[in-house]
C-alpha cells in the first residue's frame, strides 16, 4: 500500500482491496464477447468454428484474439489432440478449474440483467 493508503481507516482499506481485486477481475474478462465465448464452453470444449457458430456478429479474428487473452488468463486453455479418422490436427478449448468458477457468476448476471431490462420496460 501508498503511504496515502496507510492514513485510510480499516473499512476503507478494506473497500480499496475490495475495489483492485474488481478491476483484476474485470481486466480478465472485460470485452464486448469475452463473456459469451466462455458461456460457449460451460457444458463443453468447443472447436473455433462451433464458437464462431453460437455467437453470431462476431468476426473470427475478434474470436481468435479474446481465446488468447483468455488463454493467457489461465479462463480456458488449448486441447491439441489428433482425430484417428482423418489423421489431421484438431484443437479444442475448454475452461479451466478458474474459467469454470465463472459459471455462478455469469448465471447470477445473467438473472441481473434479464430482472434490470424487465424493470426498465415498467
Amino acid at each position: 500500500m501508498t503511504k496515502d493508503a496507510d492514513t485510510l481507516s480499516e473499512a476503507d482499506q478494506c473497500n480499496v482491496k475490495f475495489i483492485v481485486a474488481l478491476k483484476n477481475a474485470m481486466n480478465v474478462i472485460n470485452g464486448k464477447w469475452k463473456l459469451a465465448i466462455v458461456a460457449t464452453m460451460i457444458k463443453q470444449p468447443r472447436r473455433f468454428n462451433e464458437i464462431e457458430r453460437l455467437l453470431q456478429g462476431i468476426t473470427p479474428r475478434m474470436i481468435s484474439k479474446e481465446l488468447k487473452e483468455l488463454e493467457l488468463n489461465n479462463v480456458i486453455h488449448k486441447i491439441e489432440s489428433i482425430d484417428p479418422e482423418s489423421g489431421r490436427m484438431t484443437t479444442m478449448y475448454d475452461l479451466t478449474e478458474s474459467g469454470r468458477k465463472l459459471e455462478k457468476l455469469m448465471v447470477q448476471m445473467a438473472v441481473w440483467g434479464q430482472e434490470h431490462r424487465d424493470h426498465l420496460q415498467l
